[in-house]
């Protein structure tokens, strides 16, 4: 007989994971605090426009194994749209391609020369000493460009010290800079390719809910219901004094675990203890109408405007607007904003954006220091001993989208 596994949380990881194990024809519950599944991606209709109330989310992969897998589950002809990455940088008033590296021919002059002479610098020399994002920055893009985009831009983002940032948390989320390739595209003029989202698909329908929605069809889930007891004993999880376990996975917040396991384990205490202090930021989301546009993504890295980016969901299906005159999109700030101040933030933005609806995440952007993945490792490997395992964003403390949530769900799936 298969292990009966628990699932604590209905975002994109617990959700894939637990159909993933369904396919395997493992017993597995889900068990959401929340009244809806989505986690980050839920969205929602309001004023018949759609809401994605944590930005935007778009599916691509350069996984195969996960392309295989995710199309098994839709009609990548029927009910997807496919697209390609139209981002833009807003600097200066003016519209610069995206990324910035690769379209510094459209920069002022004055600008232009700088970058090129510290570009240059860089590729004669040889910097052993990076190890944190601020050192990676102005060692690849030279302290022109830093300071003109990456230093303001990230900073809105993370809101903390960027030369606290470990350089080893951004391995795979950021194509690494060549001096020769910045030179070739910028005389060429061309798009980049490379990123995982340069082209995606995106549902016809209901955004990423639909993605959640069929993905959770026929999984046992209990919504509404919140998981305050975790006790281990004669090898089975008892959960809330009331249902028992082989396996659990954790996809909550690891902050917040230490309050609810009672494994009289001092050692697993004290890391969760320390875990406890792990930062984050949470996203304020502002549902506008706007100008048309064939933008899907806008970055905003000046002080003077609050915000850092517009996603452009709009312009995504056309479902994502009722049928108005007016296309909609999502500001997103970094951290929690008074109403007032953003609807008189947006005004400054290009657009004519008008607010609809707003949206507040607790916890959006997870923030590493030096010590977290080790942290996270030793805490890992306590927890396996108990047949508890950690999965997704907030509970292994990494920025994860939504394929590499769906790569480590078919990942611990086989585990499992």
């Amino acid at each position: 007989m298969k292990n009966k596994i628990a699932i604590l949380g209905s975002g994109i990881s617990g959700i894939s994971l637990a159909k993933c194990l369904s396919e395997k024809n493992y017993n597995v519950n889900l068990f959401e605090k929340n009244k809806k599944i989505g986690g980050l991606i839920k969205c929602d209709f309001v004023n018949g426009v759609l809401f994605h109330r944590v930005g935007g989310h778009v599916f691509n992969s350069k996984n195969k194994d996960v392309l295989e897998w995710f199309w098994k589950h839709f009609d990548v002809n029927e009910e997807f749209i496919p697209a390609k990455r139209n981002a833009k940088i807003l600097l200066e008033n003016k519209l610069i391609g995206y990324p910035i590296e690769n379209n510094l021919h459209e920069l002022q002059e004055y600008q232009l020369l700088k970058i090129t002479n510290e570009l240059l610098c860089i590729y004669k020399s040889n910097f052993s000493q990076i190890d944190n994002f601020e050192n990676f920055l102005v060692n690849s893009f030279g302290k022109t460009l830093y300071n003109l985009y990456f230093k303001p831009y990230n900073t809105k983002i993370w809101n903390t010290n960027l030369s606290e940032i470990p350089l080893d948390w951004l391995e795979g989320k950021l194509p690494m800079p060549n001096i020769v390739e910045i030179f070739k595209n910028n005389i060429l003029k061309k798009e980049e390719n490379q990123m995982v989202h340069s082209t995606f698909w995106y549902p016809k329908n209901n955004g990423s809910q639909f993605i959640i929605d069929r993905l959770a069809e026929n999984l046992d889930i209990t919504c509404n219901y919140e998981i305050r007891s975790i006790k281990y004993a004669d090898k089975k999880l008892l959960l809330n004094e009331e249902f028992n376990y082989d396996s659990l996975v954790y996809t909550g917040d690891i902050r917040k675990l230490r309050q609810i396991l009672k494994l009289n384990n001092s050692q697993l205490d004290l890391l969760l203890k320390e875990a406890e202090d792990l930062k984050s930021n949470g996203t304020s989301n502002v549902l506008c109408y706007t100008d048309r546009s064939d933008l899907s993504w806008l970055y905003i890295p000046e002080e003077k405007f609050e915000c850092h980016r517009i996603i452009y969901t709009g312009n995504f299906s056309p479902h994502n607007n009722n049928d108005n005159h007016r296309k909609t999109c999502v500001v997103e700030f970094s951290g929690k904003h008074e109403i007032k101040k953003m609807i008189e933030s947006i005004k400054l933005l290009p657009g004519n954006l008008d607010a609809i609806e707003f949206n507040y995440e607790p916890n959006s952007y997870v923030i590493q220091s030096k010590k977290t993945r080790k942290l996270i490792y030793d805490i890992k490997n306590i927890l396996q001993k108990y047949n508890i395992f950690l999965h997704g964003r907030f509970a292994e403390w990494e920025y994860y989208n939504m394929d590499i949530c769906i790569e480590k769900s078919m990942k611990l799936s086989n585990i499992l």
